[in-house]
C-alpha cells in the first residue's frame, strides 16, 4: 500500500470518528443557545478559551517530541516512560497549585463569584494533559480505530450527561439549567477517558531517564512556546472582544457568545485538519528518513489543499442553511463564517509546511514564526475590535495564519527544499474563493426559493471538484500509486 493511500485511510478512520462524534457534540450548540441566554453562554466561551492555552503549556509539546524521539531510537519506550512521568507530576504540581490559590486566579480572571468554574476546568485540563501521550502512542503503533472509539466515548459521555442534566434533570426537580452542567459533563467524560487509556500506563515500568528526557525537553519547551503562540492566535479574540468592544458588560458578552458560536460553523474544517494531523504526524517522521520524503510531502500538501478547497465551498456555499445549527439570535455573527474558514485552510496547511523544523531539530524557527503570527494577532485585535467588532478578530485570524504559513514555506527552503506544487495549491485556493463569491452574488439575483439556490450551490461545488480533476487527472493516478512500501 503506497504512503498517499495509508495517510488517506488513517485520515479518514481519523477524520470520520471525529466527524461523527464532534457533530454529536456540535449539535449541543443548539442546545446551549436555546436553554442559555448569549452572556451566560459567553461565560462558556471565555472559560474554555483558557482551556486551549492550558493544555499547550501542560503537554509542553511531548507529542512531537515522543514521535521525534521514539523515530530516533527505534521505539525502545524510553521516550514515551519518561515524558509520561514527567506529565503526571506537572499536571499534579498545577492542579495542586490552582486549588491553593483559587481565590486570587478567580479574581484576577473577573471570575470571583465562579471559582468553582475555574476549578473544575483545571482538573479538566490536567486530565486531558496526562492523557494525551498514551493518545500519541496509539497513533505511533497506527491504531486508528482504538483512538477514535476513544474518543467517540468521550464524546458520547459528555453529550450524554449534557443531556441529562440540561434537559432531564430540570424537569425532575423542577429546577432551572446552570452552566455549571457543561463543565460537569466535560470533567466526567475526561475521567471515562483516562480510564480507558489506563493499559497504556503500564510502560511507566521503563521510569524516568533523565537523559532522554533532557533531550526530548530541549526539543519541545520551542514547540511549546509556538503552541502558546498559536493559542493565542486562536483563543485571545475572545478575551479582548469582553475587554474592548465598546459597549455594556452584558453587550460584551452578548456578542462574545454569538461570535464563539458562530466560531463553531468553521468546525468541519478544524475535524478536517485535526484528523490530518493525528494520522500524519507519526506517518511523517517515519518516513523522513526516506530520500523520497520531501516529494511525498509535496504531494500530500497539494491533495490536502484540494480537499480542504472542498470543505471550504462545502460550508459557506450552503452558509444559509447551516446557520440554522444555531439559535436564531446568533444568526448575525454568520458573516465572519468564510473569514475563519479560509483562515484554517492556512492553519491546516501549516500543518504539513511545519515538517521541515520538526524533523531537522529546528523548532526554535517554528517558535519564532509562532510568535510573529501571535504579534500580528494582538495587535490587529486591539486596533479593529474597537471599530470592527468581531469581523476583525475574524480578518486578524486570516492574516495572521496567511502570514506564519508564507514565513514557514520560505524559511524551510533554506533548510530542507520540498518541490510543492504551488501554482496548483494557489489555483485551487483562489479558485474557490472566486466561486464561493459568485454564488453569493448569483443568489442574491436568483427569485425567492430555497430549491433554486441549494441547486445553484451544488452545480459550484461539482463545477469545482471536475475543474480541478481533469486539471490534474494524470497526477492523481499516478500519486495515488506512489511507491510501494
Amino acid at each position: 500500500m503506497s504512503l498517499i493511500k495509508k495517510l488517506g485511510g488513517q485520515t479518514i478512520i481519523y477524520g470520520f470518528s471525529s466527524i461523527i462524534g464532534r457533530f454529536l457534540n456540535y449539535l449541543l450548540v443548539p442546545l446551549y443557545t436555546r436553554q442559555f441566554a448569549p452572556d451566560d453562554y459567553g461565560i462558556v466561551t471565555e472559560v474554555y478559551a483558557y482551556a486551549g492555552f492550558l493544555i499547550v503549556l501542560l503537554t509542553y509539546g511531548m507529542e512531537t517530541a515522543f514521535f521525534r524521539f521514539n523515530q530516533k531510537y527505534k521505539g525502545d519506550n524510553l521516550a514515551f516512560s519518561s515524558g509520561l512521568w514527567s506529565l503526571i507530576l506537572t499536571s499534579s504540581a498545577f492542579l495542586f497549585f490552582i486549588f491553593v490559590f483559587i481565590t486570587p486566579i478567580s479574581e484576577l480572571l473577573l471570575y470571583e463569584k465562579f471559582p468553582r468554574y475555574i476549578l473544575m476546568l483545571a482538573a479538566i485540563v490536567a486530565l486531558d494533559a496526562v492523557t494525551a501521550l498514551p493518545f500519541a502512542r496509539l497513533r505511533e503503533q497506527e491504531k486508528a480505530m482504538k483512538f477514535a472509539s476513544f474518543k467517540m466515548v468521550n464524546i458520547g459521555v459528555n453529550i450524554l450527561l449534557n443531556l441529562f442534566l440540561i434537559l432531564l434533570l430540570p424537569e425532575i426537580n423542577n429546577s432551572t439549567p446552570v452552566i455549571d452542567y457543561i463543565f460537569i459533563a466535560n470533567l466526567a467524560a475526561s475521567a471515562v477517558t483516562m480510564l480507558l487509556l489506563l493499559p497504556e500506563f503500564r510502560l511507566l515500568k521503563y521510569g524516568f531517564h533523565y537523559s532522554r528526557f533532557k533531550e526530548m525537553l530541549v526539543y519541545s519547551i520551542p514547540l511549546m512556546i509556538a503552541g502558546l503562540a498559536g493559542m493565542v492566535n486562536e483563543m485571545i479574540d475572545r478575551t479582548l472582544l469582553r475587554r474592548l468592544l465598546p459597549y455594556s458588560e452584558e453587550e460584551n458578552l452578548r456578542l462574545l457568545g454569538i461570535y464563539g458560536a458562530t466560531y463553531k460553523l468553521s468546525i468541519l474544517m478544524t475535524l478536517f485538519t485535526q484528523a490530518f494531523r493525528y494520522a500524519a504526524e507519526p506517518i511523517f517522521f517515519k518516513k523522513s528518513d526516506s530520500k523520497d520524503a520531501p516529494e511525498f510531502y509535496a504531494l500530500v500538501l497539494k491533495y490536502f489543499t484540494y480537499f480542504g478547497c472542498i470543505v471550504f465551498l462545502s460550508i459557506t456555499l450552503f452558509i444559509d442553511q447551516v446557520k440554522f445549527f444555531l439559535g436564531s439570535d446568533f444568526h448575525s455573527g454568520i458573516v465572519i463564517v468564510p473569514i475563519l474558514l479560509l483562515a484554517n485552510l492556512f492553519l491546516a496547511m501549516q500543518v504539513n509546511l511545519s515538517i521541515w523544523y520538526k524533523i531537522k531539530d529546528k523548532t526554535k524557527i517554528g517558535a519564532m514564526i509562532a510568535i510573529i503570527g501571535a504579534s500580528i494577532t494582538i495587535v490587529l485585535n486591539l486596533l479593529w475590535i474597537p471599530e470592527m467588532g468581531y469581523v476583525g478578530s475574524a480578518w486578524a485570524t486570516l492574516i495572521c495564519y496567511f502570514v506564519m504559513a508564507t514565513l514557514t514555506y520560505f524559511i524551510g527552503k533554506r533548510y530542507y527544499p520540498i518541490p510543492y506544487e504551488l501554482p496548483r495549491i494557489i489555483f485551487s485556493i483562489v479558485f474557490s474563493i472566486m466561486l464561493f463569491l459568485l454564488g453569493k452574488h448569483i443568489s442574491g439575483l436568483l427569485p425567492e426559493g430555497v430549491h433554486l439556490k441549494i441547486l445553484m450551490n451544488i452545480l459550484l461545488l461539482i463545477f469545482f471538484i471536475t475543474v480541478i480533476y481533469i486539471s490534474d487527472k494524470r497526477a492523481l493516478s499516478r500519486d495515488i500509486g506512489l511507491k510501494k512500501q
